[in-house]
């Protein structure tokens, strides 16, 4: 059976990317405010910094709350390593929640297939890179992949791909920008991925506020992915995109009573409308 087909409600991910800043117990906190808000999975991103970048790019200095240093500096620095995942796979374990990353590389690939994560995670700016495509697919995991800053032709690509070699899989409707505009939110391209592709799709979403989001799980959304943070005052470029355990509480509700709202789609008539009916009808 498919992965993501037997979902039965939008299942939330807590993006906490790398808004961590190299810190576990943030990392801990925001598993907690997720948990607690009743979010499904937490999600982070993982890289090799040696890997992803150029030599210009790790060469390139950079001002940070720990001082001046070189790009490639800052990223090891926020990297969490084997230890810290093996923590934090133990720690969501506990609770329980799932847990998975974003991957960027072979070798996070390979990091992240280690543990038992329910799927693996393709960012968009990796939609292109059929190398990593395909060997994410291999891992026999599900496959989820982001579509932000692509045209069709390009994710025309990407899922030839995965149909070829994944097991399972699913795309995400997204905005790559942070944060993304809203008249660039395009969320009826939700209705034209699930026609075009025949499989589920979800919603990843980098705007403020909250609107957005319910209205994707009306479109279909079968995934709702947003990124969190304990205050939009850390120190982090996604920190501004990302909504507060508040108004991830406030999210988890809302998403809640759609589903409510929206029920199966069978025309009935409700045992409170019965006695309206006798009323108004006389039978």
């Amino acid at each position: 059976m498919s992965y993501f087909k037997s979902l039965k409600s939008p299942y939330l991910i807590a993006e906490i990317g790398i808004n961590h800043n190299g810190d576990m117990q943030i990392a801990k906190r925001l598993i907690d405010a997720a948990f607690a808000c009743g979010w499904d999975c937490v999600k982070f991103q993982k890289r090799n910094p040696h890997a992803c970048f150029t030599d210009a790019e790790k060469k390139a200095l950079k001002k940070t709350p720990w001082g001046e240093m070189t790009y490639l500096e800052y990223k090891e620095r926020i990297e969490f390593n084997q230890k810290d995942y093996e923590y934090i796979d133990k720690y969501c374990k506990e609770k329980p929640i799932d847990w998975t990353a974003s991957v960027w590389d072979l070798d996070s690939l390979a990091f992240v297939a280690s543990f038992d994560v329910p799927f693996i995670k393709i960012a968009s700016a990796k939609l292109t890179n059929t190398e990593l495509l395909i060997a994410s697919c291999k891992t026999n995991k599900p496959i989820m992949l982001s579509t932000g800053m692509s045209d069709l032709d390009e994710v025309d690509v990407a899922v030839d791909i995965l149909k070829s070699y994944a097991t399972d899989f699913m795309l995400l409707h997204c905005n790559a920008s942070y944060p993304a505009k809203t008249e660039e939110l395009n969320l009826l391209t939700i209705k034209t991925l699930k026609d075009r592709y025949k499989c589920e799709v979800g919603y990843s979403g980098h705007e403020f506020g909250l609107e957005a989001t319910p209205y994707a799980v009306i479109l279909g959304a079968k995934v709702i992915e947003r990124h969190v943070t304990l205050s939009h005052d850390m120190w982090g470029a996604d920190q501004a995109a990302s909504i507060q355990p508040h108004a991830m509480d406030m999210l988890s509700k809302r998403v809640a009573d759609i589903q409510k709202m929206l029920g199966d789609g069978e025309k009935r008539v409700y045992e409170s409308e019965i006695a309206i009916r006798k009323k108004l009808r006389g039978n």
